[in-house]
C-alpha cells in the first residue's frame, strides 16, 4: 500500500505543476480573440490540477522515493499528461479521441507525427498548444516538476533519472534543474529573434523555435520548413543541432569553456556524423537534384532533422529512393546526445557499444595476463565499471531494437507500406522524431495507430520503466 501512497503522491505532484504550467496558453485564446477555445484551455488545467490534488490526498507519505517508484510515476505520469491533453484537440478540433490522444503523445514525447495535414487551418489556440506540449515534453514534466516544487533529498534525483536522465551539472539535482531551465530559456529567446530577423513572421518564429529546440518537429505550415527561405532553414540548423547537445555541454559552452565543450565525446561524435552522413546522404540522392549543392541541401537538412530527432522537413522524403530513407532511418534510432531534448538509443550508448567492441577485440588479441585502460572520452574506467556500463547499453538497446521490429512488422500488415516506407515511420516514432513519408494519417488503421503511439511513449521513457510500470499493474500496485 505505502508503494501506492508514494505514487500517487509524486505523480500528483507532476500533474500540479503541468497543470499550473498549462494555464500559460490560456493567453492565446485571449490575445487572439479565440473565445471558444478559452473554455477548454482552463478545463484541461483544473483537471490536471483536480486529478493532481486528490493523487496527492490520497499518497499521503513521507517515505522516500525509491527507482522503481520514479519509474512508475515516469511511466504513468506521462500517459495521464498525454490523456489529457488530447481534450483541446478532441474539443477545439472536433476529431476523434484516438487521433486527439494521438496527437498529444505525439506532442509531449516530441515526436512530431502529427494527424493534422493541413496545421496551417488550426487556430491559433490549438497551433500553440502543440507547440507548448513539445517545448515541455523536451525538457521533461519531471525536470519541470522539480523546479515547480524544488522538493530537496535524493527522492528528486530518483525521479529525475527515471526520465531518462543521468547528467548533473551541479552536486544539487534542484539547481540542475535550475540551470537546465535558464539555459533552455536564454537559448528560446534567442531563437526566436534569430528567427524573426531572419525573416520569419512573428507567430512562426515562436512556435517554430519552441518546436525546433525541444526537437519535437511540430509546424504550423503545411509544408513544415519547405517554403521558408534558404536562409531561415539554414537558420534552423544550428536549432536543431543545439537541442541534441547534453545541457551539461552548454553549460560549460556559455561559460566560455570552449576547450571542454568540444572535448565532450557525444558532442564530438554528434558533429561527425552530422557531417558524414550528410554529405553521405547528398551522394545517395543526387539523382533526384541537378548538382552535388542542390542535393546537399536538402540532404543536410533533412539529415541534422533526423540525427537531431527534431523532425522538420524541406523536401517530401517519401520521394527518395529506399536507400536514402533507411540511412535516415538508422539516423533516427541513433539520436543525439543523453542530457538533451533528442530522442533515440542516444548517442552516448552507441558509443558505448562501438568502444565495447573495441575493448572486447583487444583483449582477444593481448596476451592473457596483459591489462589495459578502459577511456571513455577523458574518463578512465575500471573493468567491472566499463562491463556494467556496456551491459546496461546493450540490454536497453537490444529491447528498444526487439519493439522497433515489432512495431515495423505491425505497420506492414495494418497499412500495407513497404519495408523500407514502414521501418522509416517506426523509427521516427519510436525515435520521437516525426519525420513521415505519408504512412500516419488521421484515416490511418486504429491497431497502428495504437502501435506508433506505444513506439512515442517507449522512445521517450526508454522501455525499462514502461516494463516496470506494466509489471506493477499485474501486481496490483506492488513493485517490490
Amino acid at each position: 500500500m505505502n508503494d501506492l501512497k508514494i505514487i500517487l503522491r509524486d505523480t500528483g505532484a507532476v500533474l500540479i505543476a503541468v497543470g499550473l504550467i498549462s494555464l500559460l496558453p490560456g493567453i492565446v485564446p485571449i490575445v487572439f480573440n479565440e473565445r471558444n477555445s478559452i473554455e477548454w484551455i482552463v478545463v484541461t488545467c483544473s483537471i490536471f490540477l483536480v486529478i493532481g490534488s486528490l493523487f496527492r490526498l490520497l499518497g499521503k507519505t513521507k517515505d522516500e522515493t525509491r527507482t522503481r517508484h520514479a519509474m512508475v510515476t515516469a511511466s504513468l505520469s506521462w500517459l495521464l499528461i498525454s490523456l489529457i491533453s488530447a481534450i483541446p484537440f478532441y474539443y477545439i478540433a472536433k476529431i476523434d479521441f484516438l487521433s486527439a490522444f494521438f496527437e498529444s503523445v505525439a506532442g509531449w514525447t516530441g515526436t512530431g507525427l502529427t494527424m493534422f495535414s493541413h496545421p496551417s487551418q488550426l487556430n491559433h489556440t490549438l497551433q500553440f498548444w502543440r507547440s507548448f506540449t513539445q517545448w515541455i515534453g523536451g525538457v521533461g514534466v519531471i525536470v519541470l516538476t522539480l523546479i515547480v516544487l524544488a522538493r530537496p533529498g535524493t527522492g528528486s534525483f530518483t525521479l529525475y533519472r527515471s526520465e531518462a536522465r543521468e547528467d548533473k551539472i551541479h552536486p544539487s539535482i534542484i539547481s540542475t534543474v535550475k540551470t537546465i531551465w535558464w539555459i533552455f530559456l536564454l537559448y528560446t529567446g534567442i531563437g526566436i529573434v534569430v528567427l524573426y530577423v531572419a525573416g520569419m513572421p512573428l507567430w512562426d518564429a515562436i512556435n517554430h523555435c519552441m518546436t525546433g529546440l525541444a526537437t519535437g518537429g511540430f509546424s504550423i505550415r503545411d509544408d513544415s520548413m519547405a517554403s521558408y527561405p534558404t536562409i531561415v532553414q539554414a537558420l534552423i540548423i544550428p536549432l536543431m543541432i543545439a537541442g541534441a547537445i547534453a545541457f551539461s555541454a552548454h553549460y560549460d559552452f556559455l561559460r566560455g569553456k570552449l576547450k571542454k565543450f568540444f572535448k565532450d565525446i557525444q558532442t564530438q561524435a554528434l558533429f561527425i556524423l552530422l557531417i558524414a552522413g550528410s554529405l553521405f546522404l547528398a551522394y545517395l540522392n543526387l539523382s533526384l537534384y541537378k548538382t552535388f549543392l542542390a542535393s546537399f541541401k536538402y540532404s543536410s537538412f533533412q539529415f541534422v532533422s533526423a540525427l537531431t530527432c527534431t523532425g522538420f522537413a524541406n523536401y517530401n522524403i517519401a520521394l527518395w529512393n529506399d536507400q536514402a530513407k533507411f540511412l535516415i532511418s538508422i539516423a533516427m534510432i541513433i539520436g543525439g546526445a543523453a542530457g538533451s531534448t533528442a530522442g533515440g538509443i542516444k548517442l552516448f550508448r552507441i558509443i558505448l557499444l562501438a568502444k565495447g567492441v573495441g575493448w572486447k577485440l583487444r583483449s582477444v588479441f593481448l596476451p592473457p595476463k596483459s591489462t589495459f585502460g578502459y577511456k571513455l572520452g577523458e574518463k578512465i574506467l575500471g573493468k567491472e565499471e566499463a562491463i556494467e556500463e556496456m551491459s546496461e547499453a546493450a540490454i536497453l538497446s537490444f529491447l528498444w531494437l526487439i519493439l522497433l521490429i515489432a512495431g515495423i512488422f505491425l505497420i506492414m500488415q495494418t497499412t500495407h507500406a513497404t519495408l523500407a516506407n514502414s521501418m522509416f515511420e517506426v523509427c521516427s516514432a519510436q525515435g520521437n522524431v516525426g519525420l513521415s513519408v505519408g504512412i500516419t494519417s488521421i484515416g490511418m488503421n486504429s491497431i497502428a495507430k495504437f502501435m506508433l503511439i506505444l513506439n512515442m511513449w517507449v522512445g521517450r521513457l526508454e522501455i525499462i520503466p514502461i516494463l516496470v510500470f506494466l509489471r506493477a499493474i499485474i501486481k496490483g500496485g506492488r513493485i517490490f
